[in-house]
């Protein structure tokens, strides 16, 4: 096959792998419901990540509002859930496409599209620590504090990037490769099809050609590299690939909701008022059509749904029109997003506008977002000197033997280098929900302990 273009036969890739000895090999044989044809094995994909601790957790983490009481506003599970919704019917449509012009291999449907798109979109926020981005930014100030800089010593520059990067994309494929289901052996040991369309930055933290941003850790580099070789996925360095073209879709169906669900939560509890939110839809809603609703809540969603629909027709288009750029790893643009026609890239490009000026600036999420530097360093403060004194086989004091016990399930064992000794201390705190980050940090913290 030509290395310069990636192919369906291969993208669709349903093997799965393994790590054993410290080696990654191929998983042998299948799913018994997916060989019995009860189950694709991308629906095998997909029931793994619903059952996963990572997923159900998202159902207390932070979407846009944090720790908010409000009975409909989106957590971070929701919004997957949605994303996985949107992304299945981009995917669907996608897939028909695909078959109308005879692209879609042999033996898949249009169905495994959206699929695979779906698996990708359930997953894209799992490695989200406690209060969101803000969660993101508090780890890496902690790591890149000079007083904290012994910690990195002996360190290469590749791990050292890691650990004072921490990156919810990396630690979403860290998880689905390492920290879920059979842990250090595999994670879910997902489809390489699923893989890849989960990865949105295919390079590790030196690669990172923009925005810093990157999905693939050192610890999971030898894994990611197995499902790119499986992928056909196209290299462009060391540490980099060509990105699988489904993710593009599922970036799509995050950016679809994020953009417009965040508004029609604001008017939920009151940010924003349901008559600017129809201003911002109305060049995507048919004036023609009459909208009868008991509620402006139900007329919100209404509206909704019909602009949702029609930014899935116009995504789905775009994706088609750039297909032979998109799988020879040539695509122009930023996104799919970016090459829609303008009524929609406006519309979505005028909300994310809006929920900058009105809604993440807003009093109360800055108040929480301010609260989340002080209680994500309380929580390394008082393991670090612990793990770091484990992982140099110095001594432990009383109090760094009682710190220790905090970490719970995280065992630092004495093969462990600094490097995934703090990892594992990312994995612990990136895995709390906000309430529990909240909470632990209060405790630690000796207030209120009588």
């Amino acid at each position: 096959m030509n290395p310069s273009r990636m192919h369906w036969t291969q993208l669709l890739s349903t093997q799965r792998f393994q790590r054993q000895g410290g080696q990654i090999i191929p998983q042998a044989g299948g799913d018994a419901d997916a060989m019995a044809g009860l189950r694709t094995e991308f629906h095998v994909d997909h029931d793994r990540v619903v059952f996963s601790r990572a997923f159900r957790r998202l159902g207390r983490k932070t979407q846009v509002h944090p720790l908010a009481s409000h009975d409909h506003t989106h957590n971070r599970l929701t919004h997957s859930v949605e994303v996985s919704c949107v992304g299945r019917s981009l995917g669907n449509r996608v897939g028909a496409m695909l078959q109308a012009g005879g692209q879609l291999p042999a033996g898949y449907t249009p169905f495994d599209i959206g699929s695979v798109v779906q698996v990708a979109c359930l997953a894209h926020d799992i490695g989200n620590p406690p209060f969101g981005h803000t969660g993101e930014d508090a780890l890496r100030d902690w790591f890149r504090q000079p007083a904290h800089a012994h910690y990195l010593h002996g360190l290469s520059e590749a791990e050292r990037c890691d650990v004072q990067t921490y990156e919810g994309n990396a630690h979403g494929l860290r998880m689905v490769a390492t920290l879920e289901m059979y842990a250090d052996s595999g994670g879910m040991r997902l489809t390489s099809a699923a893989l890849g369309s989960l990865v949105k930055y295919p390079w590790t933290a030196l690669g990172s050609p923009r925005d810093g941003k990157f999905n693939i850790y050192c610890a999971e580099l030898p894994y990611f590299e197995a499902a790119a070789e499986a992928l056909g996925l196209i290299r462009l360095g060391e540490r980099r690939w060509a990105r699988h073209p489904l993710s593009y879709l599922m970036e799509a169906a995050d950016d679809i909701c994020y953009a417009i669900v965040d508004l029609e939560d604001a008017t939920e509890i009151g940010i924003l008022h349901e008559l600017e939110f129809e201003k911002l839809m109305s060049p995507l809603i048919d004036p023609a059509r009459v909208w009868s609703a008991d509620s402006p809540q139900q007329r919100c969603a209404a509206m909704r749904g019909a602009v949702v629909g029609r930014c899935v027709n116009e995504v789905a288009d775009r994706f088609m029109a750039h297909h032979d750029d998109l799988l020879t790893g040539q695509f122009p643009a930023k996104d799919l997003i970016a090459v829609c026609r303008a009524e929609v890239r406006d519309v979505l490009i005028a909300a994310k506008e809006l929920a900058s000026q009105k809604i993440y600036r807003h009093r109360t999420k800055l108040v929480t977002e301010v609260a989340a530097y002080p209680c994500l360093a309380a929580l390394l403060d008082a393991v670090m000197p612990a793990v770091h004194a484990r992982v140099s086989h110095g001594e432990l004091s009383p109090r760094q033997q009682i710190q220790l016990g905090l970490l719970q399930d995280v065992q630092i064992g004495e093969h462990d280098t600094p490097y995934t000794a703090y990892l594992r201390v990312l994995d612990w705190i990136g895995a709390m929900t906000d309430n529990a980050a909240a909470t632990l940090a209060r405790e630690i913290s000796g207030v209120g302990i009588l």
